[in-house]
């Protein structure tokens, strides 16, 4: 995959407090990015400095092999994406404020209009008046109009925020799509855990402006939260914990009489089902409660540890 946005060694200060400390990444052709962090990490302020919204104190940002700070015309020329909360004329109807947007940019065509329009489901609802959309509506309309102009890089700033489970599933797949299927290169900023595991390719994290590492979801998981708790209904729960007690020292706790949790890695789920059958002990249901990119990112920022 070909390197799309290169971060390396950015700073930013407001007044003496440092906000954004060294730090240095990619995102690539083809993959979704999660950038994920708690609120007031240094997200937005990051993604505000590779828009050119804010300058930076020291480092660079290239864009498609052009510097920010030389070249901004051109670097920014392969880029689409969603600050916080942008504007749209109110009284103007969704494909208008696209019409508009359109003239900016040399080559669109009515066509690509209404191809922009499809891919984010909006050909039923586009010609109403924007002031009378909701909030995902209007989120919905706002990517197509940074995907107007056919951008390689496309990035997003907390996008769903806001938007109902469904919504966040439609947005979900058309950023997989467009990632895997046309080769854009996706960078999404969020503090939602669980959007980010299901999206991302890639993620890096964020904490307190410094940013702890980089590292692709499954091998974050594997590392950081490869054990997972279980939880395992049966009528003689205080009887099973006991007997795990003896040969494993892993978390192991009994909820009710009828039901205990036990911390594994997957591969010892039927190890551990069957040695209780064979001690006599009834399995009536195994369930996974957690083990997730949560448990990952808390070890991570909480913890004190490194990905890097």
């Amino acid at each position: 995959m070909t390197s799309v946005l290169q971060i390396t060694n950015l700073e930013k200060s407001f007044g003496r407090r440092k906000i954004i400390d060294n730090i240095s990444f990619e995102v690539q052709s083809g993959e979704v990015f999660g950038f994920l962090g708690p609120n007031g990490a240094g997200k937005t302020t990051t993604i505000k400095m590779i828009m050119g919204f804010l300058s930076m104190d020291q480092g660079s940002i290239q864009i498609n092999s052009h510097d920010l700070r030389r070249d901004y015309e051109r670097a920014m020329a392969g880029v689409g994406g969603i600050v916080e909360n942008p504007e749209m004329y109110s009284d103007l109807s969704g494909r208008t404020n696209l019409e508009m947007y359109a003239r900016l940019h040399e080559g669109i065509t009515p066509g690509r209009i209404d191809e922009v329009i499809a891919l984010v489901g909006m050909q039923q609802r586009c010609r109403e008046k924007v002031k009378r959309y909701s909030l995902g509506m209007k989120q919905r309309i706002c990517l197509a109009q940074a995907l107007l102009h056919k951008p390689n890089l496309l990035i997003l700033d907390e996008p769903t925020n806001g938007l109902d489970p469904a919504g966040i599933k439609e947005l979900r797949d058309i950023l997989k799509y467009l990632a895997h299927q046309d080769h854009v290169a996706v960078m999404v900023s969020s503090h939602q855990l669980a959007e980010m595991e299901l999206m991302c390719d890639r993620v890096g994290i964020i904490d307190r402006g410094r940013l702890l590492g980089v590292k692709p979801i499954s091998e974050l998981l594997a590392i950081y939260g490869g054990k997972e708790v279980y939880r395992f209904l049966t009528p003689q729960a205080a009887r099973a914990v006991e007997i795990l007690t003896a040969g494993y020292e892993g978390k192991l706790s009994a909820l009710t009489d009828n039901s205990f949790e036990i911390e594994l890695v997957e591969e010892q789920v039927p190890l551990i089902n069957r040695y209780l059958v064979n001690q006599n002990i009834p399995i009536h249901g195994i369930s996974k409660v957690s083990g997730s990119l949560e448990d990952a990112f808390m070890q991570i920022t909480g913890g004190g540890l490194s990905i890097a």
